[in-house]
């Protein structure tokens, strides 16, 4: 009986009047459970909607409704992105290995910034992509798409045998910040490596993102998306604009002192089984190529190896052998210890101290996070509750946080410690991106073109 009144309801109301429909709705909720009354509204409401029975409301005010733009679909397809990915990066190789263009590796560069930049709006980005294949094994477990897998990986497999090719050209933000460095000076080394502990303190927290849920940190405050995507925060703009700015006189600040993927690529460039040479034949050490690099990256030729030499150089290395269990101790114990200021990336954290600053009368000024959050279901109670579960899930991870932060700083010490000899000059495999800038000091690369 039931059946055969919400068949009868459901076809008469397509075709019956607004007071028909009530007349008939309330005859049927005296007669059926009230959970099938409920459902069958929702069906009808569904139905209603779909057909757009009732006119849209006519405004007086001269409101107008604007129109409903569905974004445009992009003309190539994954395939294409990666193919064009690999193209590049071997067409790069070619250029620094083979034909050692600097023209060639600009003219890249270029299109790597309207394609991969512009055109592609920066995704797929092989940075970004650190945090889905860290999401896959230590964040939600999801799995990771293969295109964002061949995105990560090829960069990598590339450096491991040609060097940093895909930072040379075909990164879209190591390109367009190689364009504007157009007067570039080289900065003290000491104060290289200093700054470069940031990318790996980068690296970190976007590790420590993906294990407590506080999301993909690199991707949130990418300084340059916003400028290839025309549109962004204030402050993402006004951060792309800056490195920009300054990487006119200090090359490529965000890719040796911010980038995290760079920290991967640098550790691969180490073993690369091909790398650029400074120059193409044998180096006649004319010391024309030392102020020419505004990467730090060619190691100068060190003096006759005199015992003295080795002698301070064991010696400091023993020293820091002893200390850095210490170090990097004393760095966990930090990042303990702060655990509850490192957790204000989470937005559940950040979200419970701004509730908190509000009721307190800290901040006069509702924002819209905290309206959002008011006008819920959920107590402030509630919130604080989750927001101290959130932070002790932070201890353990800041405290790895910090003891990675220790053993980059030894690393760094590490290096300094150990004298190494060289001969001739050469590129630092860690620290070049392949620019192909010092090719053209070279005089043996000048008699080669001639000759």
């Amino acid at each position: 009986m039931q059946g055969a009144q919400l068949k009868r309801f459901m076809v008469g109301t397509r075709r019956c009047s607004f007071s028909s429909f009530i007349k008939e709705a309330q005859g049927l909720r005296a007669s059926i459970h009230p959970s099938s009354f409920a459902l069958c509204l929702l069906l009808v409401a569904g139905t209603a909607s779909a057909q757009l029975r009732f006119p849209m409301p006519e405004f007086s005010s001269g409101y107008q409704r604007p129109e409903t733009f569905a974004p445009v679909a992009s003309l190539t397809s994954p395939v294409v992105d990666v193919a064009l990915l690999a193209g590049c990066m071997a067409l790069t190789a070619w250029m620094v290995l083979k034909t050692r263009s600097r023209r060639g590796v600009l003219l890249l560069a270029v299109f790597s910034v309207v394609y991969f930049g512009f055109y592609r709006q920066g995704c797929i980005c092989p940075v970004g992509s650190i945090q889905n294949v860290l999401n896959a094994f230590v964040g939600g477990h999801v799995p990771v798409p293969l295109v964002v897998l061949l995105f990560f990986l090829l960069p990598l497999i590339f450096a491991l045998y040609f060097g940093r090719v895909f930072c040379a050209a075909v990164c879209p933000l190591g390109a367009i910040q190689e364009i504007c460095a157009v007067k570039p000076v080289q900065i003290p080394q000491p104060v290289e490596m200093v700054l470069g502990l940031f990318a790996y303190a980068y690296l970190g927290l976007a590790v420590l993102g993906i294990a407590t849920g506080a999301g993909f940190l690199i991707c949130r405050y990418d300084p340059f998306i916003g400028i290839y995507r025309q549109g962004g925060s204030f402050n993402m703009l006004a951060a792309g604009g800056i490195l920009l700015v300054s990487g006119v006189f200090i090359a490529r600040p965000y890719c040796r002192f911010l980038c995290p993927y760079g920290i991967l690529l640098r550790w691969a460039s180490i073993f690369s089984r091909w790398h650029a040479s400074i120059a193409p034949a044998e180096c006649i050490q004319c010391r024309l190529c030392e102020t020419s690099c505004p990467y730090n990256a060619i190691l100068i030729p060190t003096p006759e190896d005199r015992p003295e030499n080795r002698r301070d150089g064991t010696r400091r290395l023993a020293r820091l052998l002893l200390v850095a269990p210490l170090v990097v101790a004393f760095a966990a114990y930090v990042g303990l210890v702060s655990h509850r200021f490192v957790a204000r990336i989470h937005p559940t954290v950040n979200l419970a101290e701004l509730v908190a600053a509000t009721e307190r009368g800290e901040i006069a000024d509702s924002s819209v996070d905290t309206e959002a959050f008011r006008s819920g279901k959920e107590s402030p109670a509630e919130l604080y509750a989750q927001a101290e579960t959130v932070r002790r899930r932070f201890k353990t991870g800041t405290a790895l946080f910090g003891g990675f932060m220790g053993l980059a700083v030894c690393g760094r010490l590490l290096r300094l410690s150990i004298i190494r000899k060289t001969g001739d000059y050469e590129a630092d495999r860690g620290a070049c991106v392949s620019c192909a800038r010092c090719f053209s000091y070279c005089p043996v690369e000048k008699k080669d073109a001639s000759g």
